[in-house]
C-alpha cells in the first residue's frame, strides 16, 4: 500500500449477500462479545478494537443497502489533500491555515496539515453551520416565512 491517500473501490453487496449481510450485524451488535477471524488452518485471531469499529460501520452501512468506500489517509496531508478532504479550495485552506482555525506544521516551505485536526476543525465547522441552520430556521418561522409543514423536513 502507498504512503499516499487512497480511496480504495466502493463496494455495493450483491442481492444474495443481503442475509448473511444482516446476520453479520446482528453478530456485531452483540455488547461484549470478543470478536474473531478464523484463519484457514482453524487459528483463531483476535479482531483489534479499531478494526471492529471499521468493519462494524462498514456492515451497518451495507446492512441498510448503502455503497461503502474506505478511505485510507496518511497521518499529515499536504494542503492540497487537506483542502480535498474538506472539499474547499486550496487557497481557502491555506487562509484558515494562516488564520490559526487548523493547526499546521511546516516541512521545509511546505504546510503539512494533521489528519486528527482536519476531523477535528470539520466536526466543529458541520456542528455551527448545523446550529447556525437551525437559528436561521428558526428566525424565518418566527416571521412567518415557514410554515409547519416545512419545519416537519428538518426532523
Amino acid at each position: 500500500m502507498s504512503k499516499h491517500s487512497v480511496l480504495s473501490e466502493s463496494v455495493m453487496p450483491p442481492e444474495q449477500e443481503a442475509q448473511s449481510i444482516k446476520e453479520l450485524e446482528r453478530t456485531l451488535k452483540i455488547e461484549g462479545s470478543q470478536t474473531k477471524l478464523v484463519g484457514a488452518k482453524g487459528e483463531e485471531i483476535s479482531i483489534p478494537d479499531s478494526v471492529y469499529q471499521v468493519l462494524r460501520q462498514a456492515v451497518d452501512a451495507m446492512a441498510s443497502g448503502k455503497v461503502v468506500s474506505v478511505v485510507i489517509q496518511d497521518r499529515e496531508l499536504t494542503t492540497q489533500k487537506a483542502a480535498d478532504f474538506l472539499k474547499v479550495s486550496r487557497p481557502h485552506l491555506i487562509k484558515l491555515l494562516e488564520q490559526g482555525q487548523i493547526p499546521h506544521i511546516m516541512v521545509g516551505t511546505h504546510r503539512r496539515v494533521r489528519f486528527d485536526d482536519l476531523v477535528k476543525y470539520k466536526k466543529q465547522r458541520d456542528s455551527k453551520r448545523r446550529e447556525g441552520l437551525k437559528q436561521f430556521t428558526q428566525f424565518l418561522e418566527d416571521q412567518g416565512f415557514y410554515d409547519e409543514e416545512s419545519s416537519k423536513l428538518d426532523q
